[in-house]
C-alpha cells in the first residue's frame, strides 16, 4: 500500500510541477496570448500588486469555496495542494526562466507550453488525489449541465479571458488557441497518464477509485 501511494502522490505532484512549468512558458510568451485563466491573473497583479502565483492561488480559494457549497463536501487534500503548489511553483518558474527577447523567443516558449502544461494537467490529475480548482469547476459544470469536458473547458476559459481582458490582461490569439486546443491534449493525456499509472501500481490497486473522466 505504501508503494501504491508513493506512484500516486508522485505523479500528482510531478504533474503540478511540469503544469506550473507550462504555464510559466506561456506567460513569458504572453505577447501570443496566455492562458485563459492568466489573462484574469496577469490583470489583478498588474492592477493591484503582490504576484501572478499569488492570483493563482486567491482565485482558487474562491473557486474551492463555491464548489465546495455546491457538492456540499470538503475537498480532497490534493486540492488544496493543487492550489498552493501551483501558485508556488509558477512564480518560481517565471523568476527562473529567462526573458523571451523577440517575438520568435516568445513564441517558442507559448507552443511548447501548451503541451507541457497540458500534459502536466493530466498527469496529476490521473492518479485521482483530488482535481485543482479550475479542473473541479470543469467538472461541476459536466455534471450538472451535461457535454463534454473539451466543451465545458472551452467555455470556462473565454468567459474568464474576456473578463480578464476588460480588467486589462494580455489577451490574444494564443489566448483563444489554448482554450480550444489544450481540452484536447488533455483528453490524451490523460487516460495515457491513468495506464502507465496502472501500469506501476497494478491495476487491483486503484480499484474503487471514481475516475476523473467518463
Amino acid at each position: 500500500m505504501r508503494k501504491v501511494y508513493s506512484w500516486r502522490w508522485g505523479f500528482y505532484i510531478a504533474g503540478l510541477i511540469i503544469m506550473a512549468l507550462g504555464i510559466a512558458m506561456v506567460i513569458k510568451g504572453e505577447e501570443i496570448g496566455v492562458n485563459a485563466w492568466d489573462v484574469l491573473h496577469i490583470a489583478l497583479y498588474k492592477t493591484i500588486g503582490l504576484s501572478i502565483g499569488s492570483w493563482v492561488i486567491i482565485t482558487g480559494l474562491i473557486i474551492v469555496a463555491f464548489t465546495s457549497l455546491m457538492y456540499k463536501s470538503f475537498p480532497k487534500i490534493g486540492t488544496w495542494l493543487n492550489m498552493l503548489l501551483t501558485g508556488v511553483f509558477i512564480d518560481f518558474f517565471y523568476w527562473l526562466l529567462p526573458e523571451a527577447e523577440n517575438f520568435f523567443f516568445q513564441l517558442i516558449y507559448f507552443l511548447i507550453g501548451i503541451f507541457v502544461l497540458s500534459f502536466g494537467t493530466g498527469m496529476y490529475i490521473s492518479p485521482n488525489l483530488g482535481s485543482g480548482p479550475r479542473d473541479g469547476l470543469m467538472m461541476w459544470i459536466v455534471e450538472k449541465l451535461g457535454g463534454s469536458i473539451k466543451v465545458a473547458r472551452m467555455s470556462i476559459e473565454l468567459i474568464v479571458a474576456v473578463i480578464g481582458w476588460i480588467l486589462g490582461g494580455p489577451f490574444g490569439i494564443g489566448t483563444v488557441i489554448i482554450a480550444v486546443g489544450s481540452g484536447y491534449i488533455v483528453q490524451f493525456a490523460l487516460p495515457y497518464f491513468q495506464k502507465l499509472l496502472l501500469k506501476c501500481i497494478g491495476e487491483e490497486a486503484m480499484e474503487g477509485e471514481k475516475p476523473f473522466i467518463h
